[in-house]
């Protein structure tokens, strides 16, 4: 993605959480996590309008109804800093 940005692409494909992903490719990463990409943008200045705490919101509720973790470090992170608060 930072390579992406310095060639002047600005679109980049990503899912809530970091969900989904090739059921065909055993092993495979999976999707970019909206949140770790929103996340790593404000942290290089880039503006995106995208509200952090909404989309990590989001992400709470997809997990809640999925019964799943998701695999977004940044979602993950903040998880156990809530916790252990």
């Amino acid at each position: 993605v930072v390579k992406s940005l310095e060639y002047g692409i600005k679109t980049f494909d990503s899912s809530c959480g970091g969900l989904g992903g090739c059921p065909y490719a055993p092993g495979a990463s999976g999707n970019v996590a909206t949140d770790d990409l929103v996340h790593m943008l404000h942290k290089l200045g880039v503006q995106t309008n995208i509200d952090e705490e909404k989309l990590l919101k989001a992400s709470q509720f997809i997990q809640s109804k999925l019964n799943i973790q998701l695999p977004s470090h940044v979602y993950r992170a903040l998880q156990h800093k809530t916790i252990s608060r």
